[in-house]
């Protein structure tokens, strides 16, 4: 019996640039407990980060190499993981990012392909179409995280064998978002202190990364509209920049101070208390000018019963037809966009309350995935 259970433990590698935010590295997260709590061993290899002491935690091991940097120097790295892969006997390697992906396909192609591990890729954006991004087409399954990313696979890479993708989506929580949940009244007290022009305002919030494509210029543009049709809204942009974002950054500061709305929006910088904020807010937006892979900020939002609107494209869209096709709105009509926001906004249409995108079925079905591989005969991949 021990024999047999031994045999059915599986040793899973998860690669990815680093571990300080974001989607991919949560799912990475989330991904590693469930192995853990399933009895097999979970590794993740990763430049670091703030993540790496709740992924410790849990039960995985974290192994700090640089396999993200984008430098030639970087494949050095390839015999390396080679040697790695075997020497720890890895069942599955699984590449979540461009330059990783690389790296372990390199090393992989040079192993026996009977003995090597079996290798999974997820495609968790709308990556440029080029011959550097086709790698996160090369495994042998390869995971889509929704079904936007499934067309764009099939689209912009058709030698892609259709059976190999899997549409896995993205989940969320339900005990960790529960529907209606608001933070205690010290908490919001707090966050008012910090913002006292949001005080006793219609809370319009643009959660995400200061980036040009998260729409901030649309959001600013927005703001200012409904401010004219005297909506009493105050906008807030939680997200913070990266050092390469810093002139953006300057940028937006500039665009809210020359419109006149210094005591109309706030740019809260990054922040550990995201799901506090979505559920204070009146309404939460998406206005990403490409589309999303997912949407993950969007279904949280709409898990805690917070009305949320974005652009009819991508992953959000899908999201929103499933959930709240109320909140849908035009792209490249800001006219358009906002009466439907300023329609939420008055009369908001109630979110309805469901086990939506649940994160127990993106474990169940990443799991099952894995072990179905390692069921298979191994995949010829095309080099």
């Amino acid at each position: 019996m021990a024999e047999e259970q031994e045999k059915n433990t599986l040793t899973v590698l998860q690669i990815l640039p680093a571990l300080e935010s974001g989607g991919v590295e949560r799912g990475t997260l989330e991904i590693a407990r469930a192995l853990v709590e399933q009895g097999h061993r979970a590794m993740v290899m990763s430049a670091g980060g703030r993540l790496v002491a709740a992924l410790t935690g849990s039960g995985a091991e974290h192994f700090v190499w640089p396999i993200g940097r984008k430098s030639f120097r970087t494949l050095r790295l390839v015999g390396k993981l080679r040697r790695f892969m075997v020497e720890q006997n890895v069942d599955i390697v699984h590449a979540r990012s461009r330059v990783p992906a690389w790296i372990a396909w390199l090393a992989w192609r040079g192993m026996n392909p009977a003995t090597r591990p079996r290798f999974v890729t997820t495609v968790h954006g709308l990556y440029s179409v080029n011959r550097y991004s086709r790698i996160m087409t090369r495994g042998e399954r390869v995971i889509a995280v929704s079904d936007t990313v499934r067309d764009y696979i099939l689209r912009e890479y058709p030698d892609t064998l259709p059976w190999r993708i899997q549409v896995i989506h993205r989940g969320v929580d339900g005990e960790a978002y529960p529907y209606g949940w608001k933070p205690d009244p010290s908490w919001q007290q707090d966050f008012l202190t910090q913002f006292p022009n949001a005080a006793g305002k219609l809370l319009l919030t643009l959660p995400g990364r200061i980036t040009r494509l998260k729409g901030h210029e649309d959001f600013i543009e927005l703001v200012a509209r409904m401010k004219r049709r005297g909506l009493p809204v105050h906008g807030l942009i939680a997200g913070g920049a990266s050092a390469s974002k810093q002139r953006y950054l300057q940028k937006l500061y500039y665009r809210v101070r020359s419109m006149g709305l210094e005591a109309d929006i706030s740019l809260t910088g990054q922040r550990d208390d995201l799901k506090n904020i979505l559920a204070i807010s009146s309404l939460v937006l998406s206005l990403s000018t490409q589309p999303e892979s997912f949407g993950r900020t969007t279904l949280e939002a709409l898990r805690l019963g917070v009305p949320t609107a974005g652009y009819d494209h991508g992953g959000v869209g899908e999201i929103l037809r499933v959930i709240y096709p109320a909140g849908l709105i035009p792209r490249n009509n800001l006219d358009a966009a906002c009466q439907r926001l300023s329609r939420l906004l008055q009369s908001p249409e109630p979110v309805p309350e469901g086990d939506f995108f649940p994160l127990q079925a993106m474990l169940d079905q990443t799991l099952a995935l894995y072990e179905q591989l390692m069921r298979t005969p191994p995949t010829r991949i095309p080099r």
